[in-house]
């Protein structure tokens, strides 16, 4: 079987064997084509040891085009513009040489997809593994996380998250500093090994969901401001500088080029879904916005026969997004990375207070079970960290499948000065406690690669720009953590670890022989547990997940008690202590108990008591 997305700009493989060359260039006057493998012939020659120079065509509107038989798979090609600069073409399906070399033409119609019967997994079924593929394994390759699949199947995860792999600079970096959307990098492998492994994903029942940024692009390696300023406007800022033009005069070709990049993952590499990063930083006045406009051509366009899944991460919690039809399908955006169950779950776990966190610091155990029976936290509230500012909007009619949980992410360990995981600044017991809420709960869990038995390696922020960049993004990033007390020293922000240091990314890859350790087993052998009982006991009853009755009740500040009525008739109780003593006067439900942290007893639960950060989860069928 083959799969092909046609898009209407790049390099396009015809069937009559030349290649179509396209490329929106408004602000140029001439655009040339340029082979690296074609020397001197009859065409535009310059001299005997550089390639050809093929000009395009200039059409309406800033597009320029070249149909030729000059060119075939596996040309390696630039554009230059006006006689002078050569750039990657922005659309390049693969760049072998980095973010300044040549592009290649890439077939697509060469690669043999085996995985034809797959149509996708239920969202309800979501327990999601988020990774990333330089520091997952030693080889830091797509082909190597193909090794490990059958680990994380017996894990128990249904979905694996890819953090963006969009070709960025270097040989490092988280990979939101992405230039090319098109080209998966080279660093983890050629286009073929990114398909090979969705196909052995969905080979073993596996999901597979790509991490993308219609935000911004990195600050190396962009050249679009050369021939293509109206990709920016000044009118809109961001973290990174002017926005993407998303609502301007010229924007429909923008809109066109990120549309057109979500349907190229989701059509020609078959993922299963797509996250979307911090849309918060996407400025749009025009209506309906790009969100909402890509969600509509991307649902239009893979058809009623599979199931695919839009998450967003989004500070504003703009529930809008997620609402469902009347069957219960998503209008727009499946789900999203939901920030206030981890920050009122790290403020529990943690005692941190810092920063964000002091949103939560006062009440952080209503926050939770607001969380847990109804999505966001914050719905409307002013933010006392952002002076007051209203956060969120109602959740009312949005299902609970709607809203991913975590206790650890990228984001949240990797912006951390160290990179220490959970595990590093919390006792084992209130972790676990956390792990137990949250992986039994009806919203879909999300794991950050490792964590499932007790990682100790960091997850640090690394990158790998050019010598003048990397200087200043260093010195940006220890200024970041100067207004925190501990980092007010400068010799104290010196001993942030350099993040363009090749030792500082080498330290993030994970220990696999760590598993072999008894503490590491032990943190292993909860996760497969809590996963298992998830899918056993919580799935089956996710299906009409948007007639889900819940209520929550805290008791001196540590006692919380949830419910959750399906439409199945089941009933779903949770009791928790979150403190360090026991504490008395709960009512457990006489109905089956599916699930108590080890240290709890039957005796004592009977008797109303719970020791300190324990958890006991019972269901009614």
């Amino acid at each position: 079987m083959k799969r092909r997305h046609n898009m209407p700009f790049g390099a396009e493989c015809r069937d009559d064997g030349t290649v179509r060359f396209r490329l929106w260039a408004p602000a140029a006057r001439q655009v040339d084509l340029c082979l690296d493998d074609l020397r001197l012939d009859d065409l535009r020659p310059d001299d005997a040891n550089h390639p050809a120079h093929i000009p395009l065509e200039k059409l309406d509107k800033g597009w320029f085009e070249l149909v030729t038989d000059a060119a075939h798979p596996g040309s390696q090609y630039r554009f230059r513009i006006d006689g002078g600069q050569k750039v990657p073409d922005p659309a390049s399906r693969f760049q072998l040489h980095d973010v300044h070399g040549s592009s290649e033409v890439i077939d697509p119609n060469a690669f043999s997809w085996h995985d034809d019967s797959w149509r996708g997994r239920p969202w309800e079924e979501a327990a999601i593994y988020e990774l990333h593929v330089g520091a997952f394994t030693l080889a830091g390759t797509f082909s190597s996380v193909g090794d490990r699949l059958d680990y994380l199947v017996d894990l128990g995860v249904t979905a694996i998250e890819l953090m963006p792999v969009a070709d960025f600079p270097g040989r490092r970096n988280w990979g939101y500093d992405g230039v090319l959307p098109f080209a998966p990098d080279s660093c983890y492998g050629r286009p073929e090994d990114l398909k090979e492994l969705v196909q052995s994903a969905h080979s073993r029942g596996l999901m597979i969901l790509l991490d993308v940024v219609y935000n911004h692009f990195g600050p190396e390696g962009n050249y679009l401001n050369l021939y293509a300023p109206q990709f920016f406007t000044a009118r809109h800022h961001t973290p990174w500088g002017n926005a993407i033009n998303f609502d301007g005069a010229e924007s429909p070709s923008v809109r066109d080029f990120f549309i057109q990049n979500a349907q190229y993952w989701l059509t020609e590499y078959h993922f299963d879904g797509l996250r979307l990063d911090a849309v918060h930083a996407i400025i749009d006045d025009s209506k309906p916005d790009i969100l909402t406009e890509l969600a509509a051509a991307v649902r239009s366009s893979v058809g009623t026969d599979r199931r695919v899944h839009l998450i967003l991460e989004n500070e504003r919690n703009q529930a809008r997004y997620l609402q469902r039809t009347e069957l219960c399908k998503p209008r727009t955006y499946t789900a999203q990375w939901n920030d206030d169950i981890h920050h009122a779950l790290h403020v529990i776990v943690t005692g941190e207070r810092d920063g964000y966190y002091s949103d939560y610091a006062e009440r952080p155990l209503e926050l939770l079970g607001r969380c847990l029976v109804s999505g966001f936290g914050y719905q409307g509230e002013g933010s006392p960290y952002k002076n007051g500012e209203t956060r969120g909007e109602p959740t009312t009619g949005v299902p609970l499948t709607a809203f991913v949980s975590f206790l650890q992410n990228h984001d949240q360990i990797g912006n951390r000065a160290f990179g220490e995981r959970i595990h590093k600044v919390a006792d084992p017991r209130p972790v676990r406690a956390a792990l137990e809420i949250m992986l039994l709960a009806p919203s879909p869990p999300l794991l950050f690669m490792g964590e499932e038995f007790g990682s100790e390696t960091p997850f640090l922020f690394f990158c790998d720009f050019g010598k003048d960049l990397a200087a200043a993004v260093t010195a940006g990033r220890r200024k970041e953590f100067a207004r925190f007390a501990r980092f007010n020293d400068e010799s104290a922000r010196e001993q942030i670890p350099d993040p363009n240091d090749s030792r500082t990314f080498e330290a993030c890859r994970l220990d696999w022989d760590a598993i072999a350790q008894p503490q590491h087993q032990g943190w292993l052998r909860l996760y497969r547990q809590l996963l298992r009982l998830r899918h056993h006991h919580i799935v089956p009853r996710l299906s009409a997940a948007c007639a889900i009755q819940a209520d929550y009740n805290v008791r001196a500040d540590h006692g919380l008690t949830a419910h959750w009525h399906f439409p199945d008739r089941a009933k779903l109780t949770l009791l928790a202590n979150l403190r360090t003593a026991p504490h008395s006067g709960l009512t457990p439900p006489a109905t089956q108990m599916i699930y108590t942290s080890e240290d709890v007893s039957a005796e004592a639960l009977q008797q109303g008591t719970l020791p300190a950060w324990s958890v006991a989860w019972f269901l009614e069928s």
